[in-house]
């Protein structure tokens, strides 16, 4: 009966490490190291991602960070729907999973689930940025401005390549409102 309890014990922490954890990133992805922080706050647009669920049928999309009161990282994404004609706006928060001078962070708009935030390239500038999720399913280009010089573009894109992201499954988004 003892032993019978003290797996349902560690197999209930099994599972909530991996509901919880997000501290993975794509393998070959390295996150920028040193990072930041204050340098990346602001906002971002939206070059180009891998479409999933969320940000499904948006463009004009954008992602603006600062700092909360409790010093976590609040995330504001918004973006146009096309099919509806109205905007979406999702407030979330991020936080670092280990030194804040390394671009290895979690996000969350879900209470307690997060979901991996790893900057993988960045300019000296701090004008565009590279970053994937947890896995090869979630990749965005970033920029300050609604476009990118063509070699950036071309170096992130090598960069994705190597790392193993399908960019022929790019979206490319659109900023014009």
């Amino acid at each position: 009966m003892k032993i019978r309890k003290l797996n349902y014990t560690l197999l209930t922490i099994i599972i909530m490490a991996g509901l919880f954890s997000c501290s993975t990133i794509p393998k070959g992805a390295v996150a920028v190291k040193p990072f930041d922080k204050a340098k990346y706050l602001g906002k971002w647009f939206e070059i180009a991602r891998l479409d999933f669920k969320f940000e499904k049928n948006l463009n004009n999309t954008t992602a603006e960070y600062s700092i909360n009161k409790d010093g976590t990282i609040k995330v504001d994404n918004r973006g146009y729907n096309t099919l509806t004609g109205e905007w979406a706006q999702a407030i979330g928060k991020a936080k670092f999973v280990g030194d804040d001078e390394l671009a290895m962070l979690k996000v969350s708009f879900f209470g307690p689930f997060y979901a991996g935030y790893n900057v993988i390239a960045i300019d000296e500038n701090y004008q565009y940025a590279l970053v994937s999720g947890k896995n090869l399913k979630y990749f965005w280009i970033l920029s300050r401005t609604t476009s990118i010089p063509d070699e950036i573009k071309k170096e992130y894109l090598h960069i994705a390549r190597e790392i193993g992201f399908n960019t022929s499954d790019l979206l490319w988004i659109e900023h014009n409102k």
